[in-house]
């Protein structure tokens, strides 16, 4: 087990940004970038013994300062949609900016979580690195000063570990995701269609026109987001379902029914890898990478494009900074936001 630093490039200030690299036992490795604690990079060894990258994402640190589909990215404070960019603590209303028609995705896209600089400490002995970010008072509309910090583990069992800590000064939302993209059958292979995916949740949040939920909680049962079964992902998302016409394929929240294994399972089966997730979270977005854009060129000369990555976001539900009947990631201040996703790799 060991951790590499490498140089990976400069801020827009000239500040030298570097790339951690966490390697385990098996030959299982987990690259982070200073900035925006973002996942650059995890090697995987497939059932032939070839070497892997499941992540899509970009050779060094230029890229990811656009980077509008946040690849790999830490995202805060706030994941996913709020409804008119905005909402109230305590009865004061809290604006945070418009950037998607009239509401807020992932917080901001220019001063997010993704686009900050991040204090790294490895720690060898737990083969992890932490990253570390202050997010001062009112940044994106948020109040209280909010010390943060994301450890990213890797075992020798293939488990990718990332614990998220907060604690704010004034009462605050803090609902933060890792937003990558995997392709099991490696980053540069094409589309994710292949994959299987099997999601523990038998409930899922539908949307309005504009992604924002509608407050229902819906059965997936005769719906083609039923993944309570193994199904290729490919099977039914160009289905004439008014669901998945609204988010050009599937980009939606689901609750999930128990937290105590995988919530959700995908498996590429030409490779032989499998990935499970695990979260103490209430929910998961599945987003099929229904938006990447087309000829995107990425890492090791890699061209995306449409569904060439699929995204397993563990969160509290979008909008539930709003909505009656979802909880609500509030914190008070002193209150520790605490939770871990994990990302365990095998072969099938």
């Amino acid at each position: 087990m060991e951790i590499v630093k490498k140089a990976f490039g400069t801020t827009k200030d000239d500040k030298d940004i570097s790339s951690y690299t966490i390697t385990n036992e098996k030959g299982m490795s987990v690259t982070v970038s200073e900035l925006g604690a973002i996942i650059t990079g995890i090697i995987v060894p497939d059932k032939n013994g070839k070497k892997l990258d499941v992540v899509l994402g970009y050779d060094n640190s230029d890229p990811y300062y656009g980077n509008n589909e946040f690849f790999g990215a830490t995202i805060g404070r706030s994941a996913n949609r709020i409804q008119g960019a905005a909402f109230e603590i305590d009865g004061t209303k809290i604006q945070l900016p418009v950037n998607e028609n009239t509401n807020n995705l992932h917080s901001d896209g220019e001063n997010g979580f993704h686009k900050k600089l991040w204090t790294a400490a490895p720690d060898e002995a737990r083969n992890a690195v932490t990253m570390s970010y202050t997010s001062p008072d009112g940044e994106n509309g948020f109040p209280g000063n909010l010390d943060m910090h994301v450890t990213f583990a890797l075992s020798d069992d293939n488990e990718l570990s990332i614990h998220y800590e907060g604690v704010s000064d004034k009462k605050t939302l803090i609902n933060c995701t890792n937003h990558s993209y995997f392709n099991l059958a490696g980053h540069s292979s094409g589309k994710i269609l292949d994959h299987y995916l099997k999601i523990n949740a038998s409930k899922y949040t539908p949307v309005e026109p504009d992604s924002i939920p509608t407050g229902e909680i819906a059965d997936v049962e005769g719906t083609p987001f039923d993944f309570r079964e193994f199904h290729r992902i490919g099977e039914r998302i160009e289905e004439d379902n008014e669901q998945l016409h609204r988010t050009k394929g599937y980009d939606h929240n689901y609750v999930i029914d128990d937290n105590t294994g995988a919530v959700a399972v995908v498996e590429e089966r030409t490779a032989g890898i499998r990935m499970e997730v695990f979260t103490d979270l209430p929910g998961i977005q599945f987003y099929a990478g229904n938006c990447i854009r087309d000829d995107l060129s990425g890492k090791e000369g890699a061209v995306y494009g449409k569904r060439s990555g699929l995204c397993l976001e563990t969160q509290y539900f979008p909008n539930s900074a709003n909505q009656e009947g979802f909880k609500r990631p509030i914190f008070g201040a002193g209150d520790r936001y605490d939770t871990t996703t994990t990302y365990k790799f095998s072969l099938i």
